[in-house]
């Protein structure tokens, strides 16, 4: 039966225990210390749904679904990942029959514990050896070796263990003439090597092996937590504690409690303490950066930077608080027993800026880093462990608005036009609903019980080149003869824009006035071309007790398509599109398909561009930033004409009023208007009927 001696001539081993408890000790005390960092963040429930939670864990952490998605790196990381759980497998069944007496180490298992624990294992090796090429030969742009040699140190570290197991067998099987050394058949290879050995030398080369292999493997778990092995731990964790359901509904800020003394967040204390935990989870892989549009045009934020930055600076945080808890032990009692009215009321921390500490915002994260940020979220779709970017943006863009007033100067007139007129173009609110009514359009007042409202928002109704999508989209409504109204003049801003520039006093009221009026009619059901209204209103207003069933345009005129209510006559000639897939619409709402299900159904022939679906390339326009000036760098709605140029398609399709806006004067500064032409799907499918 396959299986062979255990320990073999190993004496004293013990000895792994007392070595594995002091290792496991390092690991606990360091893990202690950054929990104490955590700890500096406000309370967050990040436990309410387990069972997805252990799903997420096999699924992105086992089974790598979201590393894999960049081939090199992930197939990288899963070999070494394996490799470890295998050769951890093989290391538990031998224990648990040489120092437990549970006799299962033979036969079949023995066949497979070799096999597997081999091939994985020098599948490790293979995975260690191309992220040093990946990082010493070929430096790649997006790594760093910010922790000075600490990353080199973790590979070395994770390679001798792996060659120094293999050599171990490859001694013991030329020592033992082991009858079943090839089930093991990296040792097998490598045992010829020491045939010439003596008994004695074998048996002396193994044991120092052994015992070698034995500190490298303890000091690989005790150092964990002081190097980027912590990933190990903290990175499951953030994928177990990750954000679900609808992502990017900021906090709501309760303007009516008067116990706020400040709105946003400018301070690290300010920030959840799972904020501050992604800070620790990150991997620094640089999958955020290299997907992010404002740095790959020359920007200077790097939203990498952005969350390590903040690690760094929780860690002086940290150090500062420590320092003044020892000087001040009431402090320190304080901090041991929170909840304790008393002792709060008696004792109070000081503030960053009273220990001399550097400003968040400014010091740390520059301001144009903040407003720099289009919302897309391309850099949380890549990231393979969840890190939350854009949220903490959003917070302290509300701090410099709400609290400092500062912002860009071009964000003052958009605020001041949705304020005044309850639309960014600053158009009198009295000619909101002039296009609509032109088209025969009848308001909620004059059609109280309609199918659908039909939201057009602001740039469907003020305006000029959205105003023909608006006009398209009633066409083909009234072709599939569906009941429809407008609100009308009392129709506002969605506020969305107000929002993710950090004006969210201004979203209050223009998102409080359209859904008193909505609620006011009854509104159960709205359309909007808007992705950007699509998402407020679907996603933000529901908190506001605004709870409507909200449809994206495009996937209204799919269902109506298929349901056979909007009949489509074909495009001739085989015209050939391709789509630009909207942030708000993609990544925030995974609508991707419907769109191009539309352009199938108009004849049109659909072609990608390089970045396309979860990876499409932001048009420059999300998070406000219509509104605001490109002053560093490329212009990103360039950038993105340039893609889709390059495919020479007939059509660039969106389905976003901003993004038609960006792609058209992308179109235009490259003068190139005779060559393609950027089109909505409402209009495109308007030809077809």
């Amino acid at each position: 039966m396959p299986t062979r001696e255990l320990y073999w001539n190993i004496h004293g081993h013990w000895l792994v225990y007392p070595v594995f408890i002091i290792a496991v000790a390092f690991l606990i005390y360091g893990y202690r210390q950054r929990y104490h960092l955590w700890k500096l963040g406000q309370p967050e429930n990040r436990w309410k749904d387990v069972g997805t939670g252990i799903k997420d864990l096999l699924v992105y952490g086992l089974f790598h679904k979201r590393i894999l998605k960049d081939a090199y790196p992930g197939i990288m990381h899963f070999f070494i990942l394996w490799g470890f759980i295998f050769l951890a497998f093989a290391t538990a069944m031998l224990t648990l029959q040489a120092d437990f007496g549970i006799n299962i180490f033979h036969g079949p298992l023995y066949v497979f514990v070799k096999l597997t624990a081999n091939l994985f294992g020098l599948l490790a090796v293979v995975g260690v050896l191309m992220a040093i090429w990946r990082r010493y030969i070929t430096k790649s742009d997006r790594l760093d070796n910010k922790k000075g040699a600490g990353d080199g140190i973790v590979l070395a570290l994770i390679l001798a263990i792996l060659l120094t197991g293999f050599v171990i067998q490859g001694v013991r099987m030329a020592a033992t003439n082991d009858p079943w050394a090839y089930y093991g058949f990296v040792g097998y290879w490598i045992a010829p090597l020491f045939s010439g050995l003596s008994a004695e030398a074998l048996s002396t080369l193994h044991q120092i092996l052994w015992w070698t292999h034995l500190v490298l493997a303890m000091s690989f778990i005790g150092y964990f937590p002081y190097s980027k092995l912590t990933h190990i731990l903290l990175a499951p964790a953030n994928q177990f504690l990750r954000k679900r359901g609808p992502i990017g509904i900021p906090e709501k800020i309760d303007f009516e409690d008067e116990s706020l003394e400040t709105f946003g967040k400018s301070k690290l204390r300010e920030f959840s303490w799972k904020t501050l935990f992604n800070t620790d989870a990150c991997i620094r892989c640089g999958r955020c950066q290299d997907n992010c549009p404002a740095y790959l045009s020359g920007k200077h934020l790097n939203p990498k930077k952005v969350i390590q930055d903040m690690h760094d600076y929780m860690e002086e945080v940290g150090e500062a608080y420590d320092k003044y808890a020892k000087a001040h032990p009431a402090v320190a009692t304080a901090s041991a027993t929170q909840g304790s009215d008393e002792v709060a009321a008696t004792v109070e921390a000081p503030s960053e800026e009273e220990l001399g500490l550097r400003n968040l915002i400014g010091d740390v994260i520059p301001e144009e880093d903040l407003w720099a940020c289009t919302t897309c979220r391309s850099c949380e779709q890549q990231c393979p462990i969840f890190v939350e970017h854009v949220d903490k943006t959003v917070d302290m863009r509300r701090n410099l608005v709400l609290m400092e007033s500062r912002f860009p100067a071009e964000a003052q007139l958009a605020f001041k036009n949705m304020e005044n007129n309850g639309n960014p173009w600053g158009i009198g609110w009295t000619k909101r609903a002039e296009h609509m009514t032109s088209l025969g359009v009848p308001t909620l007042e004059e059609n109280p019980e309609p199918e659908i409202l039909y939201w057009p928002g602001c740039s469907g109704a003020f305006d000029a080149r959205n105003q023909k999508v608006s006009t398209a989209f009633v066409k083909l409504l009234k072709k599939a003869n569906v009941n429809f109204s407008i609100i009308g003049n009392d129709e506002k801003c969605c506020g969305d824009s107000a929002r993710r520039l950090g004006n969210e006093y201004l979203f209050f009221s223009l998102a409080s006035e359209n859904i008193e009026v909505m609620n006011g009619y009854g509104v159960k059901k709205i359309v909007t071309q808007c992705p950007h209204c699509f998402n407020v209103l679907k996603q933000d207003y529901p908190e506001f007790g605004g709870n409507y069933e909200v449809i994206h345009h495009t996937q209204y005129l799919n269902d109506l398509v298929k349901s056979g209510r909007l009949k489509l006559n074909k495009v001739g000639n085989n015209p050939t599109i391709t789509y630009h897939d909207s942030c708000y619409l993609g990544r925030y709402h995974q609508i991707y398909d419907e769109p191009r299900e539309l352009l199938k159904a108009a004849g049109f022939t659909t072609l990608e561009m390089s970045h396309h679906h979860e990876k499409s390339f932001c048009c420059g326009a999300g998070g406000g930033r219509m509104w605001l000036e490109e002053h560093e760098g490329q212009r990103i709605n360039e950038m993105r004409t340039d893609e889709a140029l390059a495919i020479q398609a007939d059509y660039v399709g969106t389905a976003c009023p901003f993004c038609l806006t960006m792609i058209n004067d992308g179109i235009a500064s490259r003068e190139a208007e005779e060559k393609v032409k950027a089109q909505d799907i409402a209009e495109i499918l308007a030809q077809g009927i």
